[in-house]
């Protein structure tokens, strides 16, 4: 085999993931590029340039872009911190040797496993003024006073989010707990001989052991956060009021319910935009750890 044959060999290999992500992932996120600088309803064989302005008009004239941005960043902080520091703490909690430990991992990975639309429904029922939830307040006399959870804009959102700590839940869970068992016992011992106690345990020896599986669970939880989508649209279908909105509902409802594609490319253009913002350092970091 000739020395040229042997250099394009790799290239052989990488051809068909590089074609199928040319076509699966390049080819549509540049056309929606372009279907961005347009005017468009998706119908019409005229398309009209407007370049930027769709990106313009989205952050000035736009009330409910405005309020999904907010939504939508407010939302992916909360994942980032509050689902994150739960599934470590329950990861934790479940890496003891407690009694029945291996069914509470079945029992808090479950939800994980099942299918978007099916939580929100079975939580839309729960949320619902005679479901369950009221049912059990009322049991300590609150359930008559207790907010339509998903009616009222002042509680809709927080009402979605717990539902979606409740279904997210699992997959952070399952990887820290992984991560936990990788660690040695013996510096843990140590620490306890020297008089540590078990916030310096965790600061000094768990948190660091643990660096590259919370880089990991923040990335995936980040990136989950930004395109929440499925448990907003079955839950509320971004209202009531509009309250709701995130950016993939926006644009949905923008491209498909409104008929403006340019807008709703624009949309994804920007959701685009502020995850890279978080991926690309992150990529590079990583890239850093694996080859030191």
């Amino acid at each position: 085999m000739s020395v040229r044959v042997r250099s394009l060999k790799p290239w052989l290999f990488l051809f068909p993931a590089a074609f199928i992500y040319m076509a699966v992932v390049l080819v549509p996120s540049l056309n929606t590029l372009v279907l961005s600088l347009f005017k468009w309803n998706g119908a019409s064989p005229v398309m009209i340039f407007v370049g930027w302005d769709n990106y313009v008009k989205l952050f000035t004239e736009d009330t409910v872009f405005k309020l999904a941005l907010t939504n939508t960043l407010l939302w992916t902080i909360a994942s980032v911190l509050i689902l994150t520091a739960l599934a470590l703490l329950m990861a934790m909690l479940l890496n003891q040797k407690i009694k029945g430990r291996l069914a509470f991992r079945s029992i808090f990975y479950f939800p994980s496993i099942l299918s978007a639309v099916v939580v929100a429904i079975t939580w839309r029922w729960m949320y619902h003024p005679q479901g369950l939830i009221n049912g059990f307040l009322g049991l300590f006399g609150v359930g008559d006073n207790a907010p339509a959870w998903l009616a009222e804009p002042r509680s809709a959102m927080e009402s979605v989010f717990v539902t979606s700590l409740w279904f997210g839940l699992g997959q952070p869970l399952v990887l820290f707990l992984a991560g936990l068992q990788t660690i040695a016992r013996d510096p843990h011992e140590a620490a306890i001989i020297d008089g540590a106690n078990a916030w310096q345990r965790f600061s000094r020896i768990t948190i660091p052991m643990l660096r590259e599986t919370l880089i990991i669970v923040l990335a995936t939880v980040f990136v989950n956060g930004m395109r929440v989508y499925d448990l907003i649209f079955a839950m509320t279908g971004g209202g009531p009021a509009e309250s709701t909105q995130v950016l993939s509902t926006w644009m949905y409802f923008q491209t498909f319910t409104f008929a403006n594609v340019g807008v709703g490319a624009a949309i994804s253009w920007i959701l685009i935009a502020i995850s890279m913002v978080v991926i690309i350092p992150y990529v590079r970091y990583t890239t850093k750890k694996s080859e030191q």
